[in-house]
């Protein structure tokens, strides 16, 4: 009796990787106060770097807090608020740093950071989890190495169309079955891949795969045509 050619099951991942990592975009030249910052201090350097949140360190860099426009505008908020309403009474710590007058009273602590060697998928994650807008970017020890804002994380859509098809036909499609017809196009930053896939059960797989590359906005699948020019 012939042996049944044995057929192995289609993988559950497609190899990938992301070039970027938030030491890749995050801004290295930071401005940071210390704990005895005035808040006026603190109101200018905003204004002028056009920031909305500075990290607040202690003896070498380590970052303690962060003070933002937030921890700020209480301030302004109950300048003329009755202390006896109850929605003002429900809010005490605002009302804390409306009377505060330093970084150290005003941050908010411990301070909500991202290491060096996070994937940006993580730094959003955070990013959108304690909605800040801005992450201080620390080492093992704590120290400040730079900060990554919502605008830097955006910049991978920034990547060139030929260079986002070039990794996926080089991290994504080189995994597929040798079988596999599949190509692909970028426009806009807007993926199609078309042509034969000799498993279905890859698909999945393979729509995974290719919104997992950094500067992808979408995917199109057509795996019964050819791609074809826009």
């Amino acid at each position: 009796m012939p042996d049944t050619p044995r057929t192995d099951p289609p993988p559950e991942e497609l190899p990938s990787h992301s070039p970027y990592r938030v030491s890749d975009l995050m801004t290295h030249t930071t401005i940071a106060v210390g704990r005895d910052a005035s808040f006026k201090e603190i109101v200018e350097l905003i204004e002028q770097w056009k920031i909305s949140a500075l990290p607040v360190l202690e003896g070498e860099g380590r970052v303690i807090g962060v003070v933002s426009e937030a921890d700020l505008l209480p301030k302004e908020e109950f300048r003329d608020a009755d202390p006896t309403r109850y929605d003002v009474l429900r809010r005490l710590s605002d009302m804390a740093k409306a009377g505060a007058v330093t970084a150290g009273e005003l941050m908010s602590s411990p301070a909500v950071t991202v290491h060096a060697d996070a994937t940006l998928a993580e730094a959003a994650r955070i990013m959108a989890r304690r909605r800040v807008k801005r992450l201080p970017v620390i080492n093992d020890s704590g120290l400040l190495q730079g900060v990554v804002s919502r605008s830097d994380l955006l910049k991978v859509f920034l990547r060139e169309d030929e260079e986002i098809a070039e990794e996926i036909r080089g991290s994504v499609l080189t995994a597929l079955p040798s079988s596999t017809g599949v190509e692909v196009r970028v426009h806009q930053g807007v993926v199609t891949l078309a042509g034969t896939l000799s498993d279905t059960a890859l698909v999945p797989v393979l729509a995974r795969a290719t919104r997992a590359v950094e500067g992808v906005v979408d995917i199109r699948i057509d795996l019964s045509h050819p791609v074809s020019d826009p």
